[in-house]
């Protein structure tokens, strides 16, 4: 792409934010601000289904990250209004695809062969564009079939100059990001740069094929045991950074649900499945599919005369493991806890599993979060979508009077690796959602949670015998440790030091004369005042001194807090 188009993209991403950005600001938060609230709420809907629309047309044209952009938030139909979701769906699939003669030429050069000697057969209409690359049916060259057992196959080529263009759509977040981070009530809640450069990285993961055939491998061993899940095998052979070959796992589009039922398939028990096997991914083995959108999941029902008739009668199979995230042990540790508390309505224990994952900040005020997140549980708790969705819509404007200045006033942040795991979470929400509009998620989190709360128990009994083993060898040398303390006390090595103590009592003494100076500056200077009736000279003298003891208060202020900033610097 030449140097003016990136420079043309560059502009028109930041003139689509900021004409957004201004947009939300003069409605969601200038007009309320001055008791103008109605006059937003009156085309809130037209409003942001337009924005969704001119996003959507942009995305379309432009790909690159954009189309990331929208099919995300095209996955949030527990969150976002139907006016956005519906209209960035089509950025699903709806990507317009290279042109085949760009495609050949980079993958001739990327496996150093031409094309029709390295596949028998490479089909140039695709069959699937996506928005960092296409993906191609193929059949695999005689020798290079016996060698992997697998004939058909589907071959993803990379979109040519698609590595510029997501270096010109970071630069452009990260201008967007900068403009947000400007705005209070969005800076108190994230650090928009540290999510920007999250993005980032992903990526750029996600253009290297190399790292999605490791990522694919890996998550194959992961569910090896489990019959319900399906990978595609990698052809090494015919796999470089840019170009990736897999075996042609295509099957039922997870979201068709129509198709889904003429194979006698329940999307009812599709969506529990699908929740089920995202909550093992991100819980049990800590790598999980940070892109699960319904172009990268199909349902594979048995073959016919299939050998091993105890097979369940269909499989999930997973493809694109270029966008995978890691959960480690610690972080694991704080989501199962979050989510056994979820599951007993135990808004206590949210807001200290919330403390734990480091999402909300000490200053927080927990017992606020704690009271509504128990009126949140005890109201609206166990309810679906479908059912929320019945509630009349006063008791919600009720509940946001009573708790929403808690819960947007709440210091929150998000730690590092959290960007994906509330991708791929919203995603699987969305899914299971327009799978089985009455899908509830605490049916599915409910009898996970039991086992984690089984499991929790087998580690506590664990936990509780290795702290019994160190209290007890606490214990034994307590009498060796408390007879060197003496030692050291007799000979006078023992000194206490209390800095803090003594920098508090320092700042207390200052803040006295501070007091003293002030009370003493309104004494004369309201003495003058008074005095001026009787003796101008006298009352103007006194008003003149008191100048002193003002002066004295302000550069003790002053310095006192220079100190306080020289302390915190050293």
């Amino acid at each position: 792409m030449a140097e003016a188009a990136l420079r043309a993209r560059y502009r028109r991403i930041l003139r689509f934010a900021g004409r957004a950005l201004v947009q939300t600001w003069w409605y969601e938060l200038f007009l309320p601000r001055f008791g103008l609230a109605r006059l937003g709420d009156r085309n809130r809907s037209a409003r942001m289904q337009g924005i969704a629309s001119r996003f959507h047309a942009l995305a379309l044209e432009l790909g690159g990250l954009m189309i990331k952009v929208g099919q995300f938030m095209s996955s949030r139909l527990d969150v976002l209004p139907p006016e956005i979701t519906r209209e960035l769906a089509g950025l699903q699939d709806a990507v317009p695809p290279v042109d085949f003669d760009a495609i050949r030429a980079l993958a001739e050069v990327e496996l150093a062969v031409p094309l029709h000697r390295a596949f028998e057969f490479f089909d140039p209409v695709p069959l699937a564009a996506a928005s960092f690359g296409q993906a191609h049916r193929a059949r695999l060259a005689p020798g290079d079939a016996e060698a992997t057992g697998l004939r058909e196959v589907v071959v993803k080529v990379q979109r040519p100059g698609i590595d510029r263009v997501i270096d010109v759509d970071m630069r452009a977040l990260r201008k967007v990001a900068g403009w947000l981070s400007r705005v209070r009530v969005v800076a108190r809640r994230v650090d928009t740069h540290a999510l920007v450069e999250e993005f980032s990285r992903t990526s750029l993961e996600e253009i290297d094929y190399l790292h999605e055939a490791s990522n694919a491998d890996r998550f194959a061993e992961d569910f090896r045991a489990n019959e319900r899940v399906r990978v595609p095998a990698v052809v090494w052979e015919r796999t470089t950074r840019r170009v990736l070959t897999l075996e042609d796992v295509t099957a039922i589009k997870i979201n068709d649900v129509d198709a889904l039922r003429a194979a006698g398939i329940s999307p009812r028990e599709v969506a529990d499945a699908f929740a089920a096997v995202m909550f093992d991914q991100l819980f049990e083995h800590g790598f999980f599919h940070a892109d699960p959108h319904p172009g990268n999941i199909f349902v594979t029902p048995r073959a016919e005369g299939e050998a091993d008739a105890s097979a369940p009668p269909w499989r999930l199979t997973f493809i694109d493991f270029g966008m995978m995230g890691e959960a480690p042990d610690a972080l694991r540790h704080g989501l199962r806890r979050l989510m056994i508390a979820a599951a007993a309505r135990d808004g206590k224990g949210m807001v200290a599993s919330i403390s734990e994952l480091g999402v909300l900040l000490p200053s927080a005020n927990g017992a606020e979060l704690e009271r509504a997140l128990s009126a949140l549980f005890a109201r609206f708790g166990g309810m679906g979508f479908a059912e929320l969705a019945r509630v009349d819509q006063r008791e919600f404007v009720a509940f946001g009077r009573e708790f929403g200045d808690v819960v947007r006033e709440m210091p929150f942040q998000l730690p590092e690796n959290f960007l994906l795991i509330i991708r791929a979470m919203s995603l699987t929400s969305g899914m299971c959602s327009a799978l089985d509009p009455a899908f509830n998620i605490w049916d599915a989190i409910e009898p996970y949670a039991s086992r984690l709360i089984r499991e929790e128990r087998g580690n506590l009994v664990q936990d509780l015998a290795r702290r019994a083993a160190t209290e007890i060898g606490s214990i034994a040398s307590l009498p060796r440790r408390v007879h060197e303390l003496v030692d050291f006390i007799e000979d006078g090595y023992i000194e206490v030091k209390t800095p803090r103590l003594d920098q508090r009592l320092d700042r207390l003494e200052r803040a006295a004369r501070r007091v003293a100076g002030s009370v003493i500056f309104a004494a004369f200077f309201v003495g003058g005042v008074l005095l001026r009736a009787e003796s101008e000279a006298w009352g103007a003298a006194l008003m003149i001194v008191s100048g002193v003891p003002l002066l004295y208060s302000v550069l003790a202020g002053i310095l006192s807090r220079t100190g306080r900033g020289r302390h915190r610097d050293e």
